[in-house]
C-alpha cells in the first residue's frame, strides 16, 4: 500500500455515498472532500464531513498509520490544528490534538473494493514494463479519451516551459528581445551546447548586440567570443585573427566577460557545430535589428521560415572550424531545424507574450505545431509500439510530457489514463 493510492481514493471521491465509521464508532458522512494541498500542511484543505451528525469544516490528513501523525511531529505543527478527520490505512495509534481531544480516524482498509487494489497492483507492483507501466492496457483505451488528454498535456507543457521564461524575463528586466536572443541561443546551441549558450547569452546585454549589429563582421566577432569560439591556438586565418582583434576591443568598450570554458563539438555533426550556428545567429541578428515584434506578428508557418531564411558568412562556406577548409556549400538552416525552433522557442515564447498582454492565442499556436511533422525519438517510437500513432508535432510534444512528467515518476494516480485503468470494474 501506497499513500498516493489513498489520496486517490479520498480525492476522487471513491467514498462517496458508503457508510462510514471511526474507529470509535462515529458515523463518518463526506459531503466534499476539501481541496488537494501541494505544500506543506494537511493534505486536503476546507473539507466538509458530517461526524455523528455535526458538520465540521476544516483540514484533512492522510497517512499510510496513524502513528506516521507523530512520525512527522505534527503534534508539534500549529499547521494541523484545524484537521478534522484523520485518514489512514491502518489505525495503529490514537492520534490527539494539542487540547488533548481524540481526532476522529477513518481506517480504509475495510472500504476499499478487492478490484481497486487488483487494478493498483496491476498498474504498478506486479508489471515489469519494457516502456510505460499501462503498457498492457493502452491499446484498449478510448481514443477520445486519450486525444482529451494529450491536447490538455500539450497545454500543460507551454505552462512549464512559460514559467522559465518568466524567469528569464524577471533577469532581463522585462526585456522581450533580450529573452528571444537567450532562447533562441539555447535552441542553436542544441542538447550538446544549449545550456552553456544560454548561460552566455544572458550575461551578455542585449543593448550590446543591437549596438553592433549594424556589421555582420562586428556581431560575429562579438557572438563567436562571447561564446568562447575565439580561443584558437596556432590559427594564423586573417578572418579568425581580425574577429579576435575586433572582440578584444569591444571587450574594452563594452566592459564584457569572456568566456572561461568552450564548447563542444564532440559527438556533433559539422552542420551543427557552434561556429556554424554563431555565425547564422549573427546573420539572423544583422539582417531584423526588431526580431521580437516580427516573430509576435508572424501568423503562420511560411511567414516563420522567411523569418529564418538565414545562412552563416560566406567565409563558413568551405569551412567548418576557423583555419580549416573543407567542401564548399552554403550553410543555410534547415526546414527540420526552424520546425524545432517553433517547437521549443516561438510558440512557448508566443504564448507566454499573449498572456502578459491578455490575448489568447491558443488556437492559432496550436494550428502552428499541428502543421509541423512529428518528431522522431526513442519516446514517440514507444508510443507508436503501443499502436499510438503520432500525426504532427502537437501530438509528439504531448507524448513527450505525457511520458517525462507522468510515466517514468510513476505518477499513474494523476493521469487520466491511469485512473481511468484503475477505476474499471470497480
Amino acid at each position: 500500500m501506497k499513500e498516493d493510492l489513498l489520496h486517490f481514493i479520498w480525492g476522487q471521491k471513491k467514498l462517496h455515498g458508503r457508510q462510514l465509521t471511526s474507529t470509535t464508532n462515529e458515523a463518518i458522512n463526506i459531503k466534499a472532500p476539501g481541496v488537494p494541498n501541494q505544500y506543506s500542511g494537511p493534505d486536503f484543505f476546507n473539507a466538509q464531513i458530517a461526524i455523528d451528525a455535526q458538520l465540521w469544516v476544516g483540514n484533512v490528513e492522510i497517512h499510510l498509520k496513524s502513528s506516521d501523525w507523530y512520525a512527522h511531529n505534527h503534534q508539534m505543527d500549529s499547521n494541523y490544528d484545524n484537521v478534522i478527520l484523520h485518514v489512514v490505512w491502518e489505525d495503529d495509534v490514537a492520534v490527539f490534538r494539542k487540547d488533548g481531544s481524540l481526532i476522529p480516524t477513518l481506517e480504509l482498509k475495510h472500504y476499499v473494493s478487492k478490484a481497486l487494489l487488483q487494478n493498483y497492483q496491476n498498474l504498478l507492483e506486479n508489471t515489469k514494463p519494457k516502456f510505460i507501466n499501462c503498457e498492457k492496457g493502452f491499446a484498449a483505451l478510448d481514443s477520445f479519451m486519450v486525444q482529451h488528454w494529450l491536447d490538455r498535456l500539450y497545454i500543460e507543457r507551454l505552462e512549464q516551459k512559460s514559467n522559465r521564461i518568466e524567469e528569464l524575463l524577471k533577469k532581463s528586466n522585462n526585456d522581450w528581445e533580450g529573452v528571444l536572443f537567450a532562447l533562441l541561443a539555447r535552441s542553436f546551441g542544441s542538447k550538446v551546447n544549449g545550456d552553456f549558450f544560454l548561460d552566455r547569452a544572458t550575461q551578455l546585454k542585449y543593448s550590446t548586440i543591437r549596438k553592433t549589429s549594424s556589421s555582420l563582421e562586428d556581431l560575429e566577432s562579438l557572438l563567436f567570443g562571447q561564446f568562447g569560439l575565439l580561443e584558437v591556438e596556432d590559427c594564423a586565418d586573417h578572418y579568425f585573427l581580425r574577429l579576435q582583434k575586433e572582440y578584444n576591443y569591444l571587450i574594452r568598450k563594452f566592459n564584457l566577460s569572456p568566456a572561461l570554458s568552450k564548447p563542444e563539438f564532440f559527438g556533433l555533426r559539422p552542420p551543427n557545430f557552434p561556429t556554424i550556428r554563431v555565425s547564422q545567429l549573427a546573420d539572423l541578428y544583422a539582417k531584423e535589428q526588431n526580431l521580437f515584434a516580427l516573430i509576435m506578428e508572424a501568423k503562420s508557418l511560411d511567414n516563420i521560415y522567411s523569418i529564418f531564411k538565414i545562412a552563416a558568412s560566406p567565409y563558413w562556406d568551405d569551412h567548418f572550424t576557423f583555419g580549416k577548409t573543407s567542401r564548399k556549400s552554403k550553410k543555410r538552416l534547415s526546414k527540420s531545424f526552424i520546425d524545432l525552433l517553433v517547437i521549443n522557442t516561438i510558440v512557448p515564447l508566443k504564448f507566454s507574450y499573449s498572456r502578459h498582454i491578455g490575448v489568447d492565442w491558443n488556437d492559432m499556436l496550436i494550428t502552428l505545431v499541428s502543421e509541423i511533422k512529428k518528431e522522431q525519438n526513442s519516446i514517440i517510437d514507444g508510443f507508436e509500439n503501443l499502436g499510438a500513432k503520432t500525426k504532427n508535432a502537437l501530438e509528439s510534444q504531448s507524448k513527450i510530457q505525457l511520458y517525462t512528467e507522468y510515466c517514468t515518476k510513476n505518477k499513474c494516480l494523476r493521469c487520466a489514463l491511469g485512473t481511468h485503468l484503475l477505476n474499471r470494474n470497480t
